[in-house]
C-alpha cells in the first residue's frame, strides 16, 4: 500500500520501555544516542496514565493524562524538545482495547461499581449486564479476592471505609481495591442516632426521586456530608460509630453481617479471583481480571479515549502511532477508518496483528502494516535447516518419551483454556447461541450445552486467531476459514449432530439472515459473529502462545509470538517472495526480531536456529548432560523433576542465553556471583515457561514441591563453586553452537535493517540480545556502555577497520557496526530503501544454498546485501569453492561494512564477498 499524499514512512525505529525507573527524561538523555546509531523515529511503550507501579503502560486508567510515574508534562516537552533538536520523530503505542481495573484509580471503572448500569460510563465496558444467573442480574464480577469471599470476610479483608473529603463511603478490599457503595444505601450505614446525618440518610435513600438527575443530586449530598463532618467533630465521631457497626471478628462469621447484608446489595459481586473462570461477566483482555475491554466501536468512548493521542498528531508530536492488540476490538476495519479519518493530516499507522501462515492482511484496511512478528519468524526460518527436520522430531520425542503432533497439542491447550480460565466467556457465548437459535422453530431445539460442544471443537479448530465479519456480506477469506474449522470440528467423534454445525456455520457467517424474513434478529446474529470472533482470537493466544509454546518444545527458536513450531525452515525464495510482496503491497510494514512481547531475544533464538543442522550432535550431547545431572542427584531412573520435557527445554535456554562474555571460559574461571545471576535468569525462566505449560504448575495452584525441585536441579547444573562435569561437557559445545549464532545474528541484522520495510530495534538490541521471556527481556540497558562502544564503533569506521571488531565479537561491537553502517546507508540512500526495487539475486556453484542475496534499486542507486544461512555446515573457516552471486550493472562497488572497494562484473564470488566478515553491504559507485 503506497503511502498517502503527505504522508511518510520512519526510517527506522528504536522501540524504548518506559516506566517509573526509565522515564521521560531518561529518554530524552539518549536521545542523541540513538540519532547517532542512525535510526529516524524513537518508538514509544505506552505513556498515558496507568496504574500505579505499571511496568509496562498497557494497564491504562486514563488515555488523556500523561503517566505521572513517567514524568509529568515539563518532563515531556523536554523530552519532544530533545527528538526535535536530534531530528527524531515519535511512534507511540496506543492501547483502545481495554483498561486497567482494580485498584482506586480508574474514575470511569469507579463509576460503574457505584451506579451500575445507571453510571454514564457504564456503556464505555464490555459489561454483559443480563446474566442468566441470578446472582450476577444487573452487577458486575470483581474478582480480585485472593481467598474465597467468606474467609476474606472474616478475616476483615473487606472493610468499609469513609472518604472525609468526598463525602463518600466505599469498601476496600486488602486495602487496595476500591469498591464504592451505591449512594442509595448511604442511609443503611448512616443511619438515625443522629439527626443531621438521619436527615442526609433520608436524602439518600431517596435518590430516585431525584431522576433523571439522581448521579448529580448525589454529589450534592456528598459534598454535603463532607461539610458537616469537617465543620463537626460530633459528626464526624458518629459516622466512626456507625462505621464500627459493619466490622466484625476475626473468625466470627456472625458479626460480619452487617457488613455481608451491604455488600449483597451493591451493583458488584466482589469473589475470589478463581470465580471469573465461571462468572466473569466483563471482556478482558485475554485471561486477565486487571484489565477490561472497552467498546471502542461506541462513537463517544471513541471520541474521549482519542482526544490527546489525536491531537499531539496534529501538532506533530507524533508522526506515528501503534494500536495494540488490534484483533481484541469488535470491529477492527471500522476502528481504523475512524482513527484516518478523525486525524488532520495523515500519519503512520501499524497494528498489532498475528498472522496464520495462510494468512494475509487485509488490505482494505487504512493502515500502513503490521509490527513485524510475521517477518521475525519469515527471517529466522532462513537459519532452520529443513533437513533435520525428520531427525529433531525423532530425538525429540525419544528424549521425553513420547511423540505428539503440535497440532494435538494446539487443540488441547485451546480446550483447556476453554474449560478453565475462558469457560465464563464461552458459556455467554452459548447462551447467546441458543436464544438464537429458540426464536425461529427449525431451530429451536438446539440448546445452550449442544451449542457450547459445538462453538468449542470449532474454535479449538480456528485456523486463524479471528475473522472479521461486520455485518457485510463476509469475505471469501473469512468464509475459508470458518468452513474449515466446521469441517474439521464435525469430525470430533460423539460430538453435536451434523445439524448444529450448519447452524453454527450459518450463525459465524451471518447467512441466517442474509435473506429477508428469515426469522432471526439481524443484529443479534450480526452481534453474536463479531462478539464470538472477539473470543477466537483471545483462545488462540492463550492456548497456542501461552500454552502449547510451552508444551511443544522440539525446537524453541520456532516457538515465538506469530512462529509456527511446526514448520521447520523458510526457503530462500520463499523469502525473497515474501519481500517482493510486501516492497509492493505494504512498505510501510514494520520489520522486528525483537519485542518486548518476544519469547526469546533475537541473538538467543539465532544461536537455538544452529541445532537444526546438527541434530545427530545435539541428541549425543542431550543425553550425556542429562546422565551426567542426574547421576550427581541419585536420580539413575531419571524419574525426578524435572520431567524429561522442562529438562529439554532447560537445554535450549542455557545454550541460547548464555552470556557472550562467558563463552569460551573455562568453569573454574567462572565467578560464581556472575553464575548465581545467570541462574536466576534462568530460574525466571523455566518458571514461567512451567506454570504458562499448566501440566505440573500453574500460576493459579503453584506446585512448590515441583517448582523447587526444578530450581535445585538448574542451581545443581551451574555450581560454579565445585568441579562441574555437566559445564565441563556444556561448554566446549556452547562456544560452537555461539560461534554459529554470532554469524545467525549479524545476517539477521543486515537483513532486517535492508529488506522492504521500516525496521525496529528493540532497547538494547544493537548489542547482543541473548534474553529469555518476559520480565528478563525488559531488563535496563546500560546506555553508557553502548555510547562508549559507538564511539569506539565509529573510530574503527573511520580507519576501515570493522573487520577487526570480528575478534572481539563477544562484546557486541561487531553488531552495533553492522546497524550502525546499514542504517547510515538508509539514510544516504532513503528512495533505493522506502520505494525501491527488491532484485533476489540468486547465487550459483557448490554453495549456493547457503546464501542470501538481493539488491535494492532506485534509479541509479543500487545496494546489495549478501549474508550467509545454516553456517553450522560450513565450519568456521568456510570454503566456499565456486560459489558466486551475480551482481546487477556496476563497474565497481564498496562494502559499507569493511571500507573495501570490489570491482564489478557479472558476479562476485563470495570467498571474497565474506573474506573479512560473514555478511556484505556493498554500494555502487560507478
Amino acid at each position: 500500500m503506497a503511502p498517502a499524499a503527505g504522508k511518510t514512512f520512519p526510517r527506522a525505529t528504536y522501540r524504548v520501555q518506559l516506566n517509573g525507573e526509565f522515564g521521560f527524561d531518561r529518554t530524552a538523555a539518549i536521545a542523541d544516542y540513538i540519532a547517532r546509531l542512525g535510526v529516524s523515529h524513537l518508538y514509544a511503550s505506552p505513556y498515558m496514565k496507568a496504574r500505579p507501579g505499571s511496568t509496562h503502560g498497557y494497564d491504562i486508567v486514563n488515555h488523556n493524562e500523561l503517566n505521572p510515574e513517567v514524568g509529568d508534562q515539563n518532563a515531556f516537552r523536554d523530552l519532544t524538545e530533545a527528538l526535535k533538536r536530534n531530528n527524531l520523530g515519535q511512534i507511540l503505542d496506543f492501547v483502545p482495547n481495554h483498561m486497567g481495573v482494580g485498584g482506586s484509580d480508574n474514575e470511569w471503572w469507579l463509576s460503574v461499581l457505584e451506579w451500575g448500569q445507571e453510571s454514564p460510563y457504564a456503556g464505555y465496558f464490555d459489561v454483559e449486564w443480563e446474566s442468566d444467573y441470578r446472582y450476577l442480574q444487573g452487577k458486575i464480577l470483581v474478582p480480585f479476592l485472593g481467598d474465597q469471599y467468606g474467609a476474606v470476610l472474616v478475616s476483615g479483608g473487606l472493610e468499609l471505609r469513609f472518604d472525609s473529603e468526598t463525602g463518600s463511603f466505599a469498601v476496600w478490599a486488602y486495602g487496595s481495591h476500591k469498591l464504592p457503595v451505591r449512594p442509595r444505601d448511604y442511609g443503611i450505614i448512616l443511619g438515625d442516632d443522629h439527626s443531621d446525618l438521619e436527615r442526609l440518610a433520608d436524602a439518600f435513600t431517596h435518590l430516585d426521586d431525584a431522576r433523571p438527575h439522581q448521579l448529580r443530586r448525589a454529589q450534592d449530598l456528598k459534598e454535603d456530608l463532607a461539610t458537616l463532618v469537617a465543620g463537626r467533630p460530633d459528626v464526624a465521631d458518629a459516622i466512626n460509630q456507625r462505621l464500627a457497626v459493619f466490622r466484625g471478628y476475626a473468625g466470627e462469621m456472625e458479626t460480619w453481617s452487617h457488613l455481608h447484608e451491604l455488600i449483597g446489595r451493591q451493583n458488584w459481586r466482589v469473589a475470589y479471583f478463581k470465580v471469573a473462570a465461571d462468572d466473569i461477566n466483563y471482556r478482558r483482555f485475554f485471561n486477565i481480571n486487571e484489565l477490561a475491554g472497552l467498546r471502542m466501536d461506541e462513537p463517544e468512548l471513541f471520541g474521549v479515549t482519542h482526544r490527546l493521542v489525536l491531537a499531539m498528531v496534529e501538532d506533530g508530536t507524533l508522526d506515528g502511532i501503534r494500536i495494540d492488540h488490534i484483533d481484541g476490538l469488535i470491529d477492527p476495519k471500522g476502528y481504523c477508518q475512524r482513527l484516518v479519518q478523525a486525524a488532520s493530516k495523515p500519519f503512520y499507522l501499524v497494528v498489532e496483528k498475528i498472522l496464520a501462515r495462510h494468512e494475509r492482511l487485509r488490505e482494505d484496511w487504512p493502515i500502513d502494516g503490521t509490527t513485524g512478528y510475521e517477518f521475525a519468524n519469515l527471517m529466522g526460518g532462513l537459519f532452520v535447516d529443513p533437513k533435520g527436520e525428520d531427525a529433531f522430531t525423532r530425538l525429540y520425542a525419544g528424549f521425553i518419551g513420547r511423540d505428539q503432533s503440535f497440532e494435538d497439542v494446539v487443540q488441547q491447550s485451546k480446550i483447556r483454556i476453554m474449560e478453565s480460565e475462558m469457560a465464563s466467556e464461552l458459556n455467554v457465548l452459548s447462551r447467546k447461541a441458543a436464544r438464537i437459535a429458540r426464536s425461529n422453530p427449525a431451530t429451536a431445539d438446539f440448546t445452550a450445552n449442544i451449542l457450547h460442544q459445538a462453538l468449542k471443537e470449532t474454535i479449538a479448530r480456528f485456523p486463524v486467531y479471528r475473522t472479521y465479519v461486520d455485518g457485510t456480506a463476509p469475505s471469501d477469506l473469512d468464509r475459508r476459514d470458518i468452513d474449515w474449522a466446521i469441517s474439521q470440528a464435525r469430525r470430533v467423534e460423539q460430538g453435536p449432530d451434523g445439524s448444529v454445525y450448519d447452524f453454527v456455520q450459518r450463525l459465524l457467517t451471518t447467512d441466517l439472515v442474509a435473506a429477508p424474513k428469515s426469522g432471526y434478529s439481524r443484529r443479534q446474529v450480526t452481534r453474536f459473529a463479531m462478539r464470538f470472533q472477539q473470543y477466537s482470537g483471545p483462545v488462540m493466544a492463550k492456548g497456542l502462545e501461552d500454552t502449547a509454546f510451552y508444551r511443544y518444545n522440539r525446537l524453541v527458536a520456532l516457538n515465538e509470538v506469530g512462529g509456527h513450531p511446526d514448520h521447520f525452515g523458510v526457503s530462500v525464495a520463499a523469502f525473497h517472495r515474501a519481500n517482493q510482496d510486501r516492497a509492493r503491497n505494504w512498505p510501510g510494514n514494520m520489520l522486528t526480531s525483537t519485542t518486548h512481547d518476544t519469547k526469546r531475544g533475537e541473538d538467543t533464538r539465532a544461536r537455538l536456529y544452529a541445532l537444526s543442522e546438527m541434530p545427530d550432535e545435539w541428541e549425543r550431547q542431550v543425553q550425556t548432560w542429562s546422565r551426567l545431572l542426574r547421576a550427581r542427584r541419585g536420580d539413575v531412573e531419571g524419574t525426578a523433576p524435572p520431567d524429561r520435557n522442562d529438562e529439554y527445554l532447560f537445554y535450549q535456554l542455557l545454550l541460547g542465553a548464555w552470556p557472550a562474555e562467558l563463552t569460551g571460559v573455562a568453569p573454574e574461571q567462572i565467578e560464581p556471583a556472575a553464575m548465581t545471576a545467570f541462574a536466576e535468569r534462568i530460574v525466571g525462566a523455566m518458571t514461567k515457561s512451567m506454570r504458562e505449560a499448566k501440566l505440573h504448575t500453574t500460576w493459579a495452584a503453584p506446585n512448590e514441591a515441583y517448582e523447587s525441585a526444578v530450581t535445585s536441579f538448574i542451581h545443581d547444573a551451574l555450581d560454579v563453586n565445585r568441579r562441574n562435569a555437566f559445564l565441563e561437557a556444556f561448554l566446549p559445545f556452547q562456544a560452537t553452537v555461539a560461534r554459529i549464532g554470532m554469524v545467525n545474528g549479524l545476517a539477521q541484522t543486515l537483513l532486517k535493517l535492508t529488506c522492504p520495510g521500516v525496521p525496529d530495534i528493540y532497547q538494547g538490541c544493537e548489542l547482543w540480545n541473548l534474553s529469555l521471556v518476559d520480565p528478563d527481556n525488559r531488563l535496563p540497558v546500560d546506555y553508557e556502555a553502548r555510547r562508549s562502544l559507538l564511539a569506539e564503533v565509529e573510530e574503527a569506521v573511520e580507519r576501515g577497520g570493522t573487520a577487526a571488531l570480528l575478534d572481539r565479537w563477544t562484546d557486541g561491537a561487531i553488531k552495533l557496526a553492522v546497524t550502525r553502517q546499514a542504517l547510515a546507508l538508509r539514510s544516504e540512500l532513503p528512495a533505493a530503501f522506502e520505494a525501491g526495487e527488491y532484485l533476489p539475486l540468486e547465487a550459483t556453484g557448490d554453495k549456493a544454498d547457503h546464501v542470501v542475496a538481493y539488491a535494492r534499486r532506485q534509479g541509479d542507486d543500487t545496494v546489495v546485501v549478501a549474508v550467509p544461512r545454516l553456517a553450522g555446515a560450513l565450519g568456521q573457516g568456510p570454503d566456499w569453492g565456486n560459489t558466486s552471486v551475480p551482481l546487477p550493472r556496476g563497474a565497481r562497488w564498496r562494502d559499507r561494512l569493511t571500507g573495501k572497494t570490489v570491482e564489478g562484473g557479472d558476479a562476485i564470488q563470495v570467498s571474497a564477498l565474506f573474506a573479512d566478515l560473514p555478511v556484505a553491504l556493498l554500494v555502487r559507485e560507478g
